[in-house]
């Protein structure tokens, strides 16, 4: 019997991830390294925010997220998003989605902030030459 699979992307920032889940026994792979190895820690938490959210339903899913682009914090966000939405997709209940969504919004739907572009007269998106005649 073929395991069945589904392949989700999410992006946060410059970041790009995408997860596949299977059903399993609650492993889960960031670029084929087991996720408790992952360094920093804090970005680590991050990852593993969603399993946490959903309890014992993480022992019943494997998860392996291919990652890359931004910093590692935008990583880690990226991986946690894909994680999400792979889950609910997976797991399709109300509960898990609504336990999700009650926590951070932001997991399932995304962040849409984005760095503002430089304009013209100064060195920045907003800072400017200061006046001194007043």
């Amino acid at each position: 019997m073929k395991k069945k699979s589904k392949l989700i992307p999410a992006s946060r920032k410059a970041a790009k991830a995408t997860a596949v889940i299977t059903a399993g026994t609650g492993k889960v792979f960031i670029n084929k390294t087991p996720v408790e190895v992952i360094t920093p820690l804090m970005a680590r938490e991050r990852m593993l925010t969603p399993l946490e959210i959903i309890g014992d339903h993480r022992n019943k899913v494997d998860i392996n997220i291919r990652v890359s682009g931004g910093g590692y914090m935008g990583q880690a966000e990226a991986c946690a998003i894909a994680m999400s939405r792979a889950i609910v997709s997976h797991i399709k209940t109300k509960e898990i989605k609504n336990k999700i969504s009650d926590f951070d919004k932001h997991l399932l739907s995304g962040d849409s902030r984005r760095s503002e572009s430089k304009k013209f007269g100064g060195p920045g998106a907003r800072r400017r030459k200061q006046k001194s005649y007043r």
